[in-house]
């Protein structure tokens, strides 16, 4: 186990402190994923002798395609965020350029092993550099790494345990692949080192139910084996605490969360103001799953799935006929279909992106219709062709819109289409053209993501920076009511589709702010609409105005506790 077994300089009953992902409290010992041995351990060096070499590739080559096979598997297995990030994965383990620059080294005489590291450790240089969503994929590289050095070695998988008794999972990091793993009956708890609220880690744990808190300050402290209380709501570890006092917190949270499963919509505040709770879903399989909880229909389907891990572009048909599947699944609800989000994390095999030296800032969402139009008006064609088989009448929105005059050209293709146009609002420049972007769409969609890390000018993916770029911030929040106050000035709904729309709590600030529907992952729903029906929209609106007196994130949800629970 990776885990110091020297002792801990933490004394019992002392409190971590994090960002709070998943809320929900639990009670258990701590588990550490397993790591591998030491590249030194593995492979002493030495030059691989010429006529090996070729030999040496093939046998690099199949590791690398075996490691790809099992995770794309993993991805069919799997629904939701979890199938979408173990794709991407699965693509950058058979990525030619890192693939490419180990095959190099092979041939010039490293042994397998030790090409493969270096190679990863070139590129996780290259992708920290570049920031933004390219230093995401750093964790998966190293994940990529460990497991074709594994392959190469004759050596298990690496990655989390299996406990042999309820667990909570500290870690520095997950990759997609273990998170997407975990049991959550077994792994009840989940904290890291790194991260941020709408890291990969942190999107599949909310997905899976599993209370989570990130960017733990001191968590690496923590041996193994030591009991400790998570609470996801307020973001802390207790260490060692009083075990009378710890089953008491744990067993109030879950009488307060089996309250809380009871609910069954519509959704609507405790005196009766209505709010749609939607769900967030990316193929049929999810819809499928989300039309057994009680949300009242698709707030986010990510199309990106149809089109990432090909090397050549979805016909109009087969992509007419994976929209039709989530049309069905939720047949006469309301469902928002999100255009290609491609570009930057992840790039097409078929469209030939441009290198650029930051892609989170570059041509990717609608950014990418200026160089391939043709991209976004077969996918529009496909959109309207399902809508006509299963006699729907989806609304669809536009990613990275940044001007009044791109919601319009966007919105002109859709109406051609008979297709009802809205946008996502992510760049802070929407944010405050909002009203004029509305005389051209029919509603707002607000990507809270994205839009944190735009405004707070901060990595998303960056511990250090874990706290600018928490939803809960009040700048990122500010945006978030001036865009509701352009939807209520236009008679139009604005809703949120990010991850902040999951927190129950946070979600009660986000209708008193003006938000008038929100979607989320399906585990998240029926927590959310709970928590709302709960609470009245006089309770909201005085929740949001003192979030936004506040100066910090911790203080804004202070604040919010203070009014709400």
């Amino acid at each position: 186990m990776p885990a110091s077994s020297t002792p801990t300089s933490l004394g019992a009953g002392q409190i971590l402190a994090g960002v709070p992902v998943v809320p929900g409290v639990r009670y258990a010992p701590v588990v550490r994923p397993g790591r591998l041995p030491a590249i030194d351990d593995l492979d002493p060096g030495g030059e691989l002798a010429e006529d090996k070499r070729d030999h040496e590739v093939a046998r690099f080559t199949a590791a690398a395609a075996t490691v790809a096979g099992r995770l794309r598997e993993r991805a069919a297995s799997a629904t939701g965020a979890a199938s979408e990030v173990l794709a991407a994965t699965a693509m950058l383990a058979q990525d030619r350029a890192w693939l490419g620059a180990a095959e190099k080294r092979i041939k010039e005489g490293f042994p397998a092993v030790r090409a493969t590291a270096a190679a990863v450790d070139q590129f996780v240089d290259l992708f920290a550099k570049m920031g933004g969503l390219m230093a995401e994929r750093v964790t998966d590289l190293r994940d990529i790494r460990d497991r074709v050095v594994a392959e190469l070695s004759g050596l298990a998988e690496p990655g989390v345990p299996v406990p042999d008794q309820p667990a909570i999972l500290c870690a520095e990091d997950l990759a997609p692949a273990d998170t997407a793993g975990l049991d959550p009956t077994l792994v009840v708890g989940l904290a890291t080192t790194l991260g941020g609220p709408t890291s990969h880690t942190a999107i599949i744990a909310r997905q899976l139910g599993i209370p989570c808190v990130v960017a733990v300050h001191g968590l690496d402290e923590i041996p193994v084996g030591t009991e400790v209380l998570i609470d996801g709501t307020r973001g802390t570890l207790s260490v060692s605490p009083d075990p009378a006092e710890a089953a008491a917190a744990v067993d109030a949270a879950a009488a307060a969360a089996a309250a809380m499963a009871g609910w069954t919509g519509p959704g609507a505040t405790a005196d009766g103001h209505p709010v749609s709770i939607l769900a967030n879903v990316q193929d049929g399989s999810a819809a499928r799953s989300a039309r057994e909880t009680p949300a009242e229909g698709i707030g986010l389907f990510r199309t990106e799935l149809c089109f990432l891990n090909r090397d050549t572009e979805p016909t109009v048909e087969e992509q007419a006929s994976i929209y039709g599947e989530v049309l069905d699944a939720f047949a006469g609800c309301k469902v928002v279909i999100r255009t290609l989000d491609a570009g930057s994390d992840k790039p097409l095999k078929f469209v030939g992106h441009p290198d650029e030296a930051n892609p989170a800032l570059g041509v990717r969402g609608i950014r990418i219709e200026a160089l391939h139009p043709e991209v976004l008006e077969r996918q529009l064609d496909a959109i309207a062709l399902a809508a006509e088989r299963t006699g729907s009448a989806p609304w669809v929105m536009a990613p990275m819109i940044a001007t009044p005059d791109e919601a319009k050209r966007f919105a002109d293709r859709a109406r051609e289409r008979g297709l009802v146009p809205g946008v996502m609002i992510e760049v802070p420049a929407a944010a405050l053209l909002a009203d004029h972007i509305l005389a051209h769409v029919e509603f707002l969609s607000i990507g809270t993501n994205d839009l944190a890390q735009y405004t707070m000018a901060a990595d998303r993916m960056s511990a250090e920076l874990a706290t600018l770029t928490d939803p809960w911030q009040p700048g990122v929040l500010a945006l978030v009511a001036q865009t509701a106050r352009a939807g209520a000035n236009r008679g139009k709904p604005v809703g949120v589709c990010g991850e902040a729309a999951a927190d129950p709590l946070l979600a009660c600030v986000l209708v008193g702010l003006g938000v008038t529907s929100l979607s989320a992952a399906a585990a998240a729903v029926t927590g959310v609409g709970a928590k709302l029906a709960s609470v009245t929209q006089a309770q909201c609106r005085a929740a949001a105005e003192a979030v936004l007196t506040t100066a910090s994130a911790a203080e804004a949800r202070a604040a919010a506790l203070a009014v709400l629970d």
